[in-house]
This record gives structure tokens, C-alpha cells and sequence, in this order.
């Protein structure tokens, strides 16, 4: 049995952890050392300078207050002086300002849960969206080809569509294939507009030369994203500048309430284009948004900047017509690209030398460095956590759920030191009753439910925690010992991950041959398979089966069982034994690069697969 933990200092860094082998990882002074300076202090600091009061109170909860305070609401209203909290306070994240001249106080007023649709039970198709192409798709998914995929999951009784992060990668020529490392969480990625759904592409010439060119490109299955951009860029910027008045009024109104994130957004876009390469490069001028030469910068390219806004709203268009269609459940990465927009925007908020990753563990004897800068907790809250609620915002702007992808982020996060190995980093504490508070009071606005990706090495009365806050766990076939009927009703039920084999993959012994061919140890397959042989035995097949029937059973188990949302990739419903991401692979194994071996129009007009149809058969548990 664990001993409890020891403690953390007034940084937040944890005296230690426990190893999944059981044994007590102290951190080093060195370490600590380090990660204080990452966070901004000295080794003599007792603590950070920028701790500021927060409060938290549940919704219609009133409170008399220590003395007379202005309250000013998250709109800007001021109410005036009051003494005591009324019960009927709006949701949000209001601030107390003391008559006396007192430190100010973030007072955040949360709903009791997260949004949560009565009776639940709901089933969802998961889909790589570069992965899914249509007949006339340019070389890669788009969110035409997602609103079709959306009609046929809806044709054969899935509730749901669930789609790898949208966000967008920096601007270039060669674009970051991985979804989970953006440059901006809060905007769309550009690549996945339709240039065929955008007014004046059909009457273009231009547009429709490289509609050839684009098209062509899906004749490969390994995505090519700089080819694509190639071909979708000068047509964007053609029909960019063919835009009527009516739509530079719409815009407008866009830019309007996307406010500073999305005129930052554009304008590192535009300086990126200029400067290519990560903000840290640029000159020393523009290295931060607020500068005096960042303003002048904007003044002399605000046409382009006027353009990146533009490609925003036709994707946030796009992305809502996809939406109407079927509701999608929008996946939000846990970190992003160091050399990125919303590093170079929040660069005041991140402790851009450290990088979040993984102690060493079962799968990575020497742990895992993720290459993605942390935010610091302490001026996170100092800044009223708006950054963190603007990027929520973002990522509920369509869609009937979100997804958080390591939500154990929102209690703690594993450091690696700058210039150190993964296994001498530690762990670093944020506030989850905060964090969790203005989580729940996004969902609530947006209507929007919410999934933690809780897997991994997670702390006593973590899931609980969730739990209560109404974030939905996640189950995993593969990593599970007991089967769907046993697993709880509150969480999301899946059978792997974009990380993990596919059923095919795993049950035929593929992604061992895969493993082996990307020089990686194949010791794991067996042991990933035999969750597979629980479910095949207890429907009656042998360990011979069809891959196809233990598919399918897989599916039916996972539609049986109590969860409330129940989810199947498209790469195990058409069989496919490729993952989409090889971790601890570069160039040994196209990561986030693979397309469907089939289109969408062609899934239209054959009969739904077997497995589909299981899944979307949610009888009541026994």
C-alpha cells in the first residue's frame, strides 16, 4: 500500500511521486532548484510574487462579506458597493474589490456540475479528420468530407461524431502533421476548409486548376500537408480577394468578437509568413504581442491579417454546418508548440524552458519529454485564469461534447527541467477546485458536456473528484482487466486510443509486425490482446476468429455495457490494422499521416458495417 504524499512546496513542486514499480521518487534539489527558475524564482524565494485571493462559491449561494467591496461582474458591470453575496449572482468569474483599497479577490461562481444532457446514453464515431476524404477532397479531410461522415454516422443510428483536435499549426510551407502539438489551440486548422464550399470557387478557373492538382494528391494514402497547403493557399487567397462587401461585413463582425486572441492569432500568422520559423528567431522587436513594432507591423500588413482572419471564419463556418449535421465532440490537446501563436500571445503565463511529459513508467523505462512548455499555475490564477476559459470557449464554439485530453493536467503536470532527462523531472500542482470551476461554468454556457482522458498513473480521489464536477472518466478495452459490463456508468467506454493498436491490429498480430518494422519492442502485443480474448471468449468465438467477428463483438460489448457515451474509431470499424500514431517513432512510421484505405462517398453507399451497427444498438445493460 502507497504511503500518502509528503507534501508540496509553496511552488507547487511535489516533495515526490510514487513509481508505477511502487517505490518513492524523491525530487532532487536540483530539480527543485530548476523549476522554480522555470516559474521565475531565485532559490532563496519562499514562494511566487503573483499569488493573488481567489474564491470559490457554488451558484446561489449567498455570503456576508468581511467588509464593503465593489463588485464587478465578468461583463465589466459594475454593481456598486455591496456587504454581501446575493444569491442570485450569475455564473462567472467576477472580481471583489475591497472599499478600502484591499487586494483585489477573483470571485468565481460555479454551476453546481458540468453541463450534462439528461439520460445520457449516447453512441459516437471517432475519426482522424485528415484521415477521412471524400471524392473531392484536396489530399486530406475536410470539414465538408466531416459533415458527410457526419449524415452516414447518422444514417446508421451513431448519435455522435468525435474528431481529432482542429487546431491550427503555425503558417508555412510545411505544416506540423500532429494534432496534439498546435500552435494555437484556440483557432481552426486552415487545411481543413473545403475551398469548394467557399463563395466564388465554382466560377474560378484558377481555383478549379488546382482543385486538380489537390485532387490528384489523393491518389497516395500518406497525407502529403505540404502539397495540400500548396494547392489550397493560392486558391484561399484568390477567393480571398474576390470577396464580395456583404462578406467583408461579416468578417468584420468576426473579428469583432473574436476581440485580441483572434487579431493576435492573425497577425502571428502574418509575421510568421514574413519571419518563417519559431517566435524565439524572430527579431527581437516582435518577440512579444504588445510591443510598439508588433503594433506597427499589424498597421503595415493589415490586409494580410485581414486575410488570416478571413480563412477563421470560413472555418468556423465550415465547422458549424459540420456540427448541425451531426453533433461532434471537439478534442482539446493538453499542450502546445513552444514556437507557436498562443506561446508567443501567453507567453507571460508559460514557464517556456521546462516541457511537459511522463515519469518513466511501464511503457517508457526512461519516462517521456512531450516537448510542450507548461502553463504556470501561479500566473494563471494571477491573470484570472482567461486565458484558460477563452480557450474552453474556443473548443465548445460547436459540438455536443469536449473531450480533454490528460485532464490529470488540471490537478497536476509532470516537469521536465530545462536541459533535463524526463526521469529527473517532477511534479507540479495546479488548483482543480479553480480550474474545475471555470471549466464547469464554459460547459454550462455552451451546453456542451465534458470527457476527461484520465488514463495513466492517477491519484487517489482524482476520478472522484471529476466525478463530481460531472467530467465523464474514460475506459479503454485494452488497458482494462474487467469487462464493459462491470465498468461504471459515468465515464465515456472506448477500445483503444489513436495511441494504441486497433482490434485488428492487436488481434491478427499486424501492429506487432508494424513495431518490429519501426525498430520498437513488441513485447507489449500479447498483453494488449488479451483484453480482446476476454470479450471473444465470452461471445463464444475462438482465438482463431475472424478479426472482423471480434470486431464486431467488441463493439456489442461496448454497447451493452452501463457508460453513457460509448465510442468506436473508424479505423476498427473498417478493419484497419494501422494506429494512427506510433509513439517514440519520427520518420519509422507515418504518424498522423495515414488516410482511410476508402472514401467517404463510397462508405454511403455500402451497407453499414457490422461493428457500426453493434455500437449504435444501446440496449439497457442487464
Amino acid at each position: 500500500m502507497q504511503q500518502p504524499r509528503t507534501g508540496a512546496d509553496a511552488w507547487g513542486i511535489d516533495d515526490g511521486y510514487w513509481a508505477t514499480d511502487g517505490s518513492w521518487r524523491e525530487t532532487s534539489t536540483t530539480t527543485r532548484t530548476a523549476l522554480r527558475a522555470a516559474m521565475g524564482g531565485g532559490p532563496e524565494d519562499p514562494g511566487p510574487h503573483r499569488s493573488s485571493p481567489v474564491w470559490v462559491v457554488p451558484a446561489g449561494w449567498g455570503e456576508q462579506l468581511l467588509g464593503p467591496c465593489h463588485l464587478v461582474l465578468e461583463n465589466g458591470v459594475d454593481t456598486g458597493i455591496v456587504t454581501s453575496l446575493s444569491p442570485d449572482l450569475p455564473i462567472g468569474r467576477h472580481r471583489l474589490i475591497p472599499a478600502d483599497g484591499g487586494p483585489e479577490t477573483l470571485l468565481i461562481v460555479r454551476p453546481r456540475r458540468c453541463h450534462h444532457p439528461s439520460g445520457l446514453r449516447a453512441s459516437a464515431l471517432a475519426v482522424q479528420l485528415y484521415a477521412a476524404r471524400s471524392e473531392s477532397s484536396w489530399g486530406i479531410g475536410d470539414l465538408r468530407d466531416l459533415r458527410m461522415l457526419g449524415a452516414w454516422a447518422a444514417s446508421c443510428g451513431i448519435d455522435l461524431v468525435a474528431t481529432s483536435p482542429l487546431h491550427a499549426p503555425s503558417p508555412g510551407a510545411d505544416p506540423q502533421p500532429s494534432p496534439y502539438y498546435p500552435s494555437s489551440r484556440r483557432f481552426l486548422n486552415p487545411l481543413h476548409i473545403c475551398v469548394d464550399d467557399v463563395a466564388g470557387a465554382a466560377t474560378d478557373d484558377l481555383v478549379a486548376r488546382l482543385a486538380v492538382e489537390g485532387r490528384a494528391l489523393d491518389a497516395d494514402r500518406r497525407i502529403d500537408r505540404s502539397a495540400v497547403w500548396a494547392a489550397k493557399r493560392p486558391a484561399l487567397e484568390r477567393l480571398f480577394e474576390r470577396r464580395g462587401s456583404l462578406i467583408d461585413i461579416e468578417v468584420e463582425g468576426f473579428r469583432s468578437r473574436g476581440g485580441d486572441d483572434l487579431e493576435r492569432w492573425a497577425t502571428f500568422c502574418a509575421i510568421a509568413e514574413t519571419h518563417p520559423g519559431p517566435w524565439q528567431d524572430w527579431p527581437g522587436e516582435l518577440r512579444h504581442p504588445e510591443s510598439p513594432a508588433v503594433s506597427r507591423f499589424a498597421a503595415a500588413h493589415a490586409d494580410r491579417i485581414r486575410f488570416h482572419c478571413w480563412l477563421q471564419w470560413v472555418a468556423d463556418r465550415q465547422l458549424r454546418d459540420a456540427d448541425g449535421t451531426l453533433p461532434l465532440i471537439s478534442d482539446l490537446a493538453v499542450g502546445v508548440d513552444p514556437g507557436g501563436a498562443d506561446a508567443w500571445a501567453d507567453q507571460d503565463l508559460l514557464a517556456l524552458d521546462a516541457r511537459i511529459g511522463a515519469p518513466p513508467d511501464d511503457f517508457s523505462a526512461t519516462g517521456q519529454d512531450w516537448g510542450l512548455p507548461p502553463y504556470d499555475p501561479h500566473s494563471l490564477r494571477a491573470s484570472g485564469y482567461e486565458t484558460f476559459a477563452r480557450t474552453l470557449r474556443a473548443n465548445m464554439r460547436a459540438g455536443g461534447g469536449l473531450r480533454i485530453d490528460h485532464v490529470l493536467g488540471l490537478f497536476r503536470l509532470f516537469w521536465v527541467p530545462p536541459g533535463h532527462e524526463p526521469s529527473s523531472g517532477a511534479y507540479v500542482r495546479y488548483r482543480p477546485d479553480e480550474l474545475l470551476a471555470v471549466l464547469a461554468i464554459e460547459s454550462t454556457r455552451a451546453g456542451t458536456f465534458v470527457v476527461g482522458e484520465d488514463l495513466g498513473t492517477v491519484e487517489e480521489g482524482v476520478r472522484e473528484t471529476l466525478a463530481a464536477t460531472g467530467v465523464l472518466g474514460t475506459r479503454v478495452v485494452l488497458f482494462e482487466d474487467a469487462a464493459p459490463s462491470k465498468w461504471p456508468s459515468g465515464v465515456l467506454g472506448a477500445a483503444t486510443t489513436h495511441d494504441l493498436p486497433t482490434i485488428t491490429g492487436a488481434w491478427t498480430g499486424a501492429d506487432a509486425r508494424h513495431r518490429a518494422d519501426a525498430g520498437l519492442p513488441i513485447e507489449d502485443s500479447a498483453r494488449l490482446r488479451r483484453p480482446l480474448e476476454a470479450i471473444a471468449d465470452g461471445a463464444g468465438l475462438p482465438g482463431d476468429a475472424p478479426a472482423d467477428d471480434v470486431v464486431v463483438a467488441v463493439h456489442r460489448a461496448l454497447a451493452q455495457s452501463p457508460v453513457e457515451v460509448v465510442i468506436g474509431t473508424i479505423d476498427d470499424v473498417l478493419g484497419i490494422d494501422e494506429r494512427p500514431n506510433m509513439p517514440g517513432t519520427i520518420d519509422q512510421w507515418p504518424n498522423w499521416s495515414i488516410a482511410l484505405p476508402t472514401t467517404i462517398d463510397d462508405l454511403a453507399t455500402a451497407t453499414p458495417p457490422a461493428a457500426l451497427r453493434a455500437l449504435s444498438d444501446r440496449q439497457p445493460p442487464d
